[in-house]
Formats: C-alpha cells, structure tokens, sequence
C-alpha cells in the first residue's frame, strides 16, 4: 500500500519509523528540548538521518494530566517548524492534533498527514480531513488526556478499542473520507492500564485485520517502566522490544522517540518475517 501524502509517497508494504518531535515545554519524555525552531529542525535532520520516514510533529502535550493549550498557541508553536522543515528535508510532515483549525495551518505549511489523538471527534475535525484530503491516522482514547488515567476500566480492551475504531472508520468514509486515507492506532497508554496494554499487544492481529495500516505508539511509555521498573531514561531496551512484536504482529508505522534504534530493532524484524521457510 503507497499513502499519498499531500504529494509525497510512504510505502507501507513494509513497515515505517515515526519520528517524534515535540515542540512543548511540557511532553511527558521530551518536554522542552526541542522547544524552538532551530533546535527542532535540527533534530528533525538527525532523525531522518537515522531512519525516519515521518516527521511527527506537536505542538500540545497529551501526557496523562496535561490540560489543552489555545488553537493560537499551538499554531504559534508548530508552523515555524513544519515550514521549516518543509524548506530543507524531503520527508512526510505529519501533524499531531486534534484541532481542525491548527489542521488547516499545518497542512498549508507544507503537513502531509494529520495524527489525531481523538479520532477527529473535535467539532469540525471531519470536515477538515474531508476537505484537506491527506491520511488521517484515528487513534483510540479512553476519556481526555487530563482525565484519562484516573480509573480506566474495559471489560474486553482488545474488542472495544476494536470496535471503536471501526466505528470511526465507518464515520469517517460516511463523510466522504476515502478509506484508503485511513491509519488506526489502538493508542497504547492512552486510558489504559498495563495489563490493557499488554492485551492489546498480545492480540493485535485483531485491529490489523481490520485491513487497514496500524500505527504503534509505545515509546518511552510507562508500561515500560512499571513493568521493567527502569526510570524514563531507561525505557529504550524496553521501547525496542515492544515496537519488534508490535511490527511481527503487522503494525506498519512505529512511531518512536529513538529513531536510530527503532529503525534497526524494525529492520532486522521485517527481515526475519521476510524469511521463505524453504530457503
């Protein structure tokens, strides 16, 4: 499958690396280091260097607790970046967002992929994606990020984040949005519990079966540290481990804080998949 990115190709027949950017003073893994234009084009430059195929960037942190920011000050904090991005690499910009105005000015600046936490249930979020017409990744989360980990609770996670993104698969071509457009992320600590996670990971052949991309967000995540407990900086054995099973489960778009590492970890997985049993 090739996803037209306002223009620019990303094959996913076989599996992509996401690089994160965030330009927040307050991510829960990054907040504040690449505060600023330079700095943010610089490392932008590194991760494409390392392996990066996508260039994520946000501008309004979704850590567990985090409160919004104004459409003004996320468009403040974004726009320079992609255009200057857009200036100086070939690589597919995406935008993490879920307002539809800070949609419009990211894929003007030169975004060629919109990555919404909510699933573009913000008002005016599908008319955006209807009328900008680059792939939107649908992403489940369970409450808001400011509420989300208070007390998330499933009867059955893997069926419902499932059921959830169908849904909004369905909503979303009912408003005229081509199919073919479409990535879904089951949102791995988004209103989640570890065993949550660990669920969704064991099973998440169910969401690729959906028959469309599934993007992985584990990076850094604190499933890791509790489960291994490593503090932040020592989450990337753990990180690299979850993004090789989600890529043998059929993930194809990893979307990482490490590029360098995660490209090698994907790599060396998409090769072992790729090997004939009679060779």
């Amino acid at each position: 499958m090739i996803l037209d990115c306002k223009g620019k190709s990303l094959d996913l027949t076989h599996p992509q690396i996401m690089g994160i950017l965030n330009v927040t003073p307050d991510s829960f893994s990054d907040g504040g280091q690449f505060f600023g234009e330079d700095v943010a084009l610089k490392q932008a430059k590194q991760m494409v260097a390392d392996g990066a195929t996508i260039v994520d960037v946000g501008g309004e942190s979704t850590r567990p607790g985090a409160t919004t920011v104004s459409v003004e000050r996320e468009i403040e904090r974004v726009i320079p970046v992609i255009e200057a991005i857009e200036s100086e690499i070939d690589v597919v910009i995406s935008i993490d967002t879920s307002k539809p105005e800070v949609m419009r000015a990211a894929i003007a600046a030169g975004a060629g992929l919109i990555n919404d936490v909510q699933a573009l249930r913000v008002k005016g979020a599908l008319d955006a994606a209807f009328e900008l017409e680059v792939p939107v990744c649908l992403m489940h989360a369970q409450g808001t990020p400011k509420t989300m980990q208070e007390r998330p609770h499933y009867e059955d996670v893997v069926a419902e984040v499932t059921s959830f993104l169908l849904e909004r698969v369905e909503i979303c071509e009912a408003h005229g949005i081509k199919r073919d457009k479409l990535i879904v992320d089951p949102g791995f600590g988004f209103g989640k519990r570890a065993r949550h996670n660990l669920r969704l990971m064991k099973y998440l052949e169910q969401i690729v079966h959906l028959d469309l991309p599934v993007l992985v967000g584990i990076s850094r995540k604190s499933i890791i540290g509790e489960l291994l407990n490593v503090s932040m900086e020592e989450r990337l054995s753990g990180s690299l481990a979850m993004a090789s099973l989600a890529v043998w489960k059929g993930a194809k778009l990893i979307r990482t804080h490490d590029v360098k590492e995660t490209a090698q970890a994907v790599k060396l997985s998409n090769y072992v998949m790729q090997v004939k049993d009679f060779d």
